[in-house]
């Protein structure tokens, strides 16, 4: 029949056409796919294991011996080098973050990091000399990030001239990789609060609810792709063992609190969840998932294989007990003998062999190892590497 015919016709008609769409969407991802995303800038927000100088700026340099093995100085880092931050920021071939609350000497022209040592997804009730724990949590920090975009724009175009070379492109918002990495400092406080494990893991839900809240609002300002840090294992840290010795009684082989890290490992399921549903909710953006926690435990576990030392053992201490960690003199600390200043917490000979620089952060070697066990993609959720992070959502 002629209309048979037709219809054939029609419909072979279609299925070419349908064929030509989808092989050229084929080259169109396979165009795209594998290849890097270019992120122009990169805007970080947490602790200190990605402080780059702003609890420094606001409340004190950190002193020497930090900074000692990269930068020759104290840098704003508690560490003798570089952070897993700095690392990622030279993988991505921009400059190292200037800390935002740092005045002088900073370029935002490709990101800014709002993060500061001692600070907490949620906020705390005390301050930093009663309880070691910043008033700037990570709504403050947002909230820097919004006045950072207003004032920067504002500046940038009504102000122009050597702002245009120290301040971002409006675009670069957009565009820009966001890297969160906090939680560990929620978890301690609660336990050095004398807080009972059942407490602190009861308040995980609404930690997770306050980070939500957070990157909504990054979303809400143009962010688009986001590299979620988990914590790290807590109970391996020296001033974690020592603070609460009743919930570092049980240990495991390689040393660390047996508790501790069950509840870092608790908080990271639910951190992985809400990622995974802040992906499902926002499909037009990239949400990756990191396993710092395995790429950490992994180093300490397997420390002598990996050419470090005893990884419980502090580099930058006073000589104090198992771990060379006296709460009481950190690093760099001085005491008044005789009146004259005398330094106590001072540097081991070769921090490049110690996993921890002072009992609560690693040592630039150690972050280097991290970096290079997450900069693949192999311990991410999806399984995207840093350069590829604009595409973690499955595309």
């Amino acid at each position: 029949m002629a209309s048979g015919g037709s219809g054939r016709t029609a419909t072979a008609g279609t299925a070419a056409l349908l064929s030509l769409v989808f092989l050229l969407l084929q080259v169109s991802a396979g165009a795209g796919a594998g290849a890097d995303c270019h992120f122009p800038a990169v805007f970080n927000f947490g602790d200190s294991n990605s402080d780059t100088g702003g609890l420094s700026a606001a409340f004190g340099a950190a002193p020497p011996p930090n900074g000692r093995t990269f930068f020759g100085m104290p840098a704003g880092r508690y560490c003798d080098g570089r952070l897993v931050i700095d690392f990622i920021a030279e993988n991505l071939g921009i400059p190292y973050l200037s800390a935002y609350l740092n005045s002088v000497g900073s370029n935002f022209s490709q990101g800014a990091n709002f993060a500061t040592a001692g600070s907490t997804i949620s906020r705390q009730n005390t301050s930093l000399f009663l309880s070691g724990f910043s008033p700037i949590s990570l709504d403050v920090q947002s909230w820097e990030f919004e006045q950072f975009i207003n004032r920067s724009q504002f500046v940038y175009n009504n102000k122009g001239g050597i702002y245009r070379e120290l301040l971002p492109k409006a675009e670069y918002f957009s565009q820009a990789l966001y890297t969160f990495d906090i939680g560990q400092n929620d978890i301690t406080a609660g336990y050095f609060a004398n807080m009972t494990t059942e407490q602190v893991v009861a308040f995980i839900p609404e930690l997770m609810e306050r980070l939500t809240s957070i990157i909504q609002n990054v979303h809400g300002f143009g962010g688009r792709n986001f590299w979620i840090h988990s914590t790290g294992p807590i109970g391996c840290l020296p001033y974690a063992l020592i603070r609460r010795p009743d919930i570092a009684a049980v240990k495991d082989k390689v040393g660390c609190s047996v508790t501790y890290n069950k509840v870092a490992q608790l908080f990271n399921q639910r951190l992985k969840e809400t990622v995974a549903r802040l992906r499902k909710t926002y499909p037009d953006a990239a949400f990756t998932y990191v396993d710092v926690y395995a790429a950490k435990y992994k180093l300490i576990s397997q420390a002598s294989k990996l050419g470090f030392d005893d990884p419980l053992l502090t580099c930058c201490g006073h000589d104090a007990g198992p771990y060379n960690f006296d709460p009481k003199v950190g690093c760099g600390g001085k005491v008044l003998v005789k009146g004259k200043w005398v330094v106590l917490g001072k540097s081991c000979d070769d921090p490049g062999r110690r996993v921890s620089w002072d009992g609560v952060h690693f040592t630039e070697a150690a972050n280097k190892f991290v970096f290079n066990q997450i900069v693949g993609g192999g311990l991410s959720d999806p399984p995207m590497p840093l350069r590829q992070a604009c595409r973690s959502k499955g595309q």
